[in-house]
């Protein structure tokens, strides 16, 4: 079966919600992305965001620069991290803060410095494998050239975002008809992202693209169970298995982050009491509470 990937997710992939997706069927974890900058100067928070549950195995972690010297430290320095299987460079990120940068999507302007950078990373990683992740081009679609870039970049395999960086996440602009040329010119397992919210989206998807697999990053933030869909070939969702899975997020979120956990789990768990009977007065309770032991209960209750 084609590889599933859980995209990177700034404040959502963190440790504990990475421990249940890789649970119900994910091949890959991929970290949040990381300041290749920020690695270096060993901020406190960027090496937490680095950590990994044991379950996650291959663990991907995710940097983003543009200044070789930096990135070349950043990789030494993940040298060390001996739980990191796999190097993935952040060559899509459309966020100002991070293209506005010249990190990100921005290098896409400008493909013999991608090339440059890619080779760089591998030149100084202690690593085995070295991964990188797209979109189709800046402000235009540049599929062929990306593809013979990435092949001469040398990584192992590459995840593409089908839109460019100005499409941003506009419905109507998903292009899976370019990733199909990619494929056809790329001599590396090309992984197919954008809009894959279900069993019938990801098939969809498959079949125009003939990719090698998938990465799925917003719409597992509502449905993580979405990993179990496809692997089960369903659109079903047994209740049991939402519960359960609810549950384990939220002892996940309570071992990693403690108490404060239990408030940081408010945003998961409205998403996922979302469409239930009486999901509004839910909402309202998980407002309120703080007590880990109260919220499990409540679950064990609401998701019934």
């Amino acid at each position: 079966m084609p590889l599933l990937i859980l995209a990177p997710l700034a404040g959502y992939s963190d440790v504990p919600f990475r421990k249940i997706v890789k649970d119900i069927g994910v091949d890959i974890t991929v970290s949040e992305m990381i300041s290749a900058h920020a690695l270096v100067y060993n901020n406190t928070k960027t090496l937490k965001m680095s950590l990994k549950n044991s379950n996650e195995l291959p663990f991907a972690l995710q940097i983003a620069g543009s200044q070789e010297s930096i990135l070349q430290k950043a990789v030494e320095h993940i040298n060390m991290l001996d739980w990191v299987d796999i190097i993935d460079f952040n060559c899509g990120c459309p966020a100002p803060k991070v293209a506005n940068h010249g990190n990100g999507s921005a290098l896409l302007k400008d493909l013999p410095k991608f090339v440059s950078l890619l080779q760089s990373i591998q030149k100084y990683s202690q690593k085995h494998i070295h991964t990188v992740k797209v979109r189709l081009g800046f402000d235009k679609k540049i599929p062929v050239e990306l593809a013979h870039a990435i092949n001469e970049s040398g990584v192992d395999y590459c995840v593409v975002h089908a839109r460019t960086k100005v499409d941003s996440y506009k419905k109507e602009r998903i292009d899976y008809e370019s990733l199909a040329r990619m494929k056809e010119i790329l001599r590396i397992p090309l992984i197919a992202n954008g809009e894959i919210d279900s069993l019938e989206a990801y098939e969809h998807v498959m079949r125009i693209t003939n990719a090698d697999g998938a990465m799925i990053g917003r719409a597992a933030l509502k449905s993580p169970w979405i990993f179990w869909q496809i692997r089960s070939r369903t659109q079903q969702l047994p209740q049991i298995l939402k519960r359960t899975l609810v549950l384990n997020h939220l002892d996940s979120m309570f071992e990693f982050y403690g108490e404060k956990g239990v408030i940081m789990f408010r945003k998961n768990l409205h998403t996922y009491a979302k469409g239930h009977k009486d999901s509004n007065k839910y909402k309202d309770f998980v407002n309120s509470e703080k007590d880990y032991y109260k919220i499990r209960e409540s679950i064990e209750y609401f998701f019934a």
